[in-house]
């Protein structure tokens, strides 16, 4: 019977190869897009819809081309610091 030899080096090695490469796989699929529809520009604000439209009622940009409506991460982050105290 043959005998299985484990080295430790090679398997921390293995494991720290593995988490990096998991972990930076997870943070390239949920970096938020620049251009969001609006329900996903309520989900990266962490608010509902509703309280997301009354953002653009109370000046929330929103880019408006032939009925599709987008806004940009930059101007959330720009509006929710504007409104932070």
């Amino acid at each position: 019977m043959e005998q299985l030899i484990i080295n430790p080096t090679t398997i921390e090695k293995d494991l720290k190869h593995f988490i990096i490469s998991t972990v930076q796989q997870i943070s390239n699929e949920y970096q938020p897009k620049e251009w969001m529809s609006l329900k996903e520009g309520a989900k990266y604000a962490n608010v509902s819809y509703n309280t997301f439209i009354k953002f653009r009622e109370m000046g929330l940009k929103v880019c408006e081309i032939d009925g599709i409506k987008r806004v940009s991460k930059s101007e959330i982050d720009s509006f929710l610091n504007l409104h932070s105290f």
